[in-house]
């Protein structure tokens, strides 16, 4: 188990990469075909949770999906949380990526203790979608973010660009994800596709892959209905 003060180094230094400071190459090697594995069983996770029926009833409507496996939540006075996260999209009747971003957001406030969430989050539309072509955005601001019903019997008609839906470990019921920076990962994206390359590259044109997001792509595909 990480101490409290390696989770709260550990989103300082997120929240600066989401900020414009980024890790050299040789700390992000390696380290990519790791966090794409964990989406997966990110996906796995609440494709197959019965709380979840709005995000599985709903995923075939997706333009595309923001998976973090990891977003830590920390703070005694001043917190935050942050994470990695990367995208697939729907393109040409196929799912492609993944594309990598960090996520950060600070608060102040009385608080205290650590926390850990997974996230998936469903891109409802071409304005949520087109924000991630782009080299940052705010979530709430330049897109609209919104809880996701969860529930058994969830039914809503909720609209947004995103809908977003966390499991939460530890102290925190949850992450509240309005005015989270969301930060284009270009090194990451570089050392996974071996060259220089932008979203539009991987999920508009689909100019690059990589075999290590298969598995991935495939738990995409079949929880949006596809085979």
């Amino acid at each position: 188990m990480k101490t409290i003060m390696q989770r709260l180094a550990a989103t300082t230094m997120i929240a600066a990469a989401a900020l414009g400071f980024t890790a050299t190459s040789a700390q992000a090697q390696g380290d990519q075909q790791v966090l794409v594995n964990q989406a997966d069983a990110t996906l796995t996770n609440f494709v197959n949770d019965p709380e979840m029926k709005w995000l599985q009833q709903n995923f075939s409507r997706a333009r595309a999906v923001i998976i973090a496996p990891e977003i830590v939540k920390a703070g005694f006075i001043f917190g935050g949380s942050g994470g990695r996260a990367l995208v697939v999209a729907r393109e040409g009747g196929k799912w492609v990526g993944p594309s990598f971003y960090t996520m950060a957001t600070a608060s102040v406030g009385f608080q205290a203790g650590v926390s850990v969430s997974e996230m998936v989050t469903l891109v409802m539309t071409e304005k949520g979608f087109n924000s991630l072509l782009s080299a940052n955005f705010k979530m709430g601001g330049d897109a609209s973010v919104a809880a996701g019903p969860v529930g058994a019997g969830a039914k809503s008609d909720i609209a947004a660009d995103l809908i977003s839906f966390t499991r939460a470990k530890g102290v925190y019921g949850g992450i509240n994800l309005d005015g989270t920076l969301v930060n284009l990962s270009d090194e990451w994206n570089k050392a996974y596709f071996g060259k220089p390359v932008q979203p539009i590259d991987i999920l508009v044109k689909g100019a690059v892959s990589n075999k290590g997001a298969a598995k991935l792509l495939a738990a995409v595909t079949k929880a949006a209905g596809g085979k």
